[in-house]
């Protein structure tokens, strides 16, 4: 699934050939993702020029002449840029044609994204509001996550994944960073103690500033094949159950929280720390 790390890349790589284009038509192959598309939005944006392109969370906000267009890019959707010229293939579900001949691609094999759009503050939108503060900001600092954490016995890790604790930290992001960190993945939130939030906090910035900075240097919007993905980069524990942990050679483990899958490494990440 797009983490905040992709989906920011895809916004650094796609905002300067978007801001200030025209949309010059809107082509709509598929009537619904994971929800209905707003019903006449192809035509609601023909002829808007696009004045920025922004991120919350995991939601890429295209800020028009009339409104905000919302993309959320589900767990398998990428965007892409190609020319006017390269025709959608089966997956190809939404195309922004603009006056520069390029197309921005929305391409979701499983139909997971999802494609809003209003005419009022994005940031207000009822998918927005509620979300956290963004991880990479002054906002996100110690003293909040100290202070959001008390009394809670939810596993950190899903305390971490939940979008109106922290913005955009999914699965991977979590795990990579509790690995930075040495912090088991089931530690309850509320035995986090102040220093451990400033130190969580600087190993979540670091994992995700690290990820974003690989991203950038490998991706290329413009070229027909390239899309959101994975970007080369080495990961610690995320996918690697089995294989020997980078730092100290044990296997790392899987996990389960709740429907979703973890990984650690139990030399590293040991169950009950012990204390300095």
């Amino acid at each position: 699934m797009p983490e905040l790390p992709e989906v920011e890349v895809t916004r650094l790589g796609i905002t300067d050939h978007l801001t200030g284009a025209r949309i010059a038509s809107a082509d709509l192959h598929i009537a619904k993702l994971r929800n209905m598309v707003p019903e006449g939005l192809p035509e609601l944006l023909v002829g808007q020029t696009i004045r920025s392109v922004q991120r919350r969370g995991k939601y890429l906000i295209l800020t028009c002449s009339a409104g905000s267009l919302l993309l959320h890019l589900g767990m398998t959707g990428h965007l892409r840029l190609v020319p006017a010229s390269v025709a959608p293939g089966p997956h190809d579900h939404f195309d922004l044609r603009l006056d520069s001949g390029l197309v921005l691609r929305l391409n979701d094999p499983r139909r997971f994204g999802s494609i809003h759009f209003t005419g009022s503050d994005p940031l207000q939108h009822q998918l927005l509001r509620k979300i956290g503060p963004e991880p990479l900001t002054d906002a996100f600092g110690p003293d909040y996550l100290y202070r959001l954490s008390r009394g809670r016995r939810v596993a950190l890790q899903r305390f971490l994944m939940d979008s109106a604790v922290v913005a955009g930290i999914g699965n991977i992001y979590a795990a990579e960073s509790l690995f930075r960190l040495r912090m088991h993945p089931d530690t309850p939130a509320g035995e986090l103690t102040a220093a451990d939030c400033t130190a969580l906090v600087t190993a979540i910035k670091e994992t995700l500033a690290s990820s974003i900075a690989a991203g950038r240097a490998s991706m290329d919007f413009r070229r027909a094949e390239e899309k959101l993905a994975y970007f080369p980069q080495q990961l610690y524990v995320y996918g690697r159950e089995g294989l020997p942990c980078r730092e100290c050679g044990t296997a790392i483990r899987r996990g389960r929280l709740g429907n979703r899958s973890t990984f650690f490494c139990p030399q590293c990440q040991p169950e009950q720390r012990t204390a300095p």
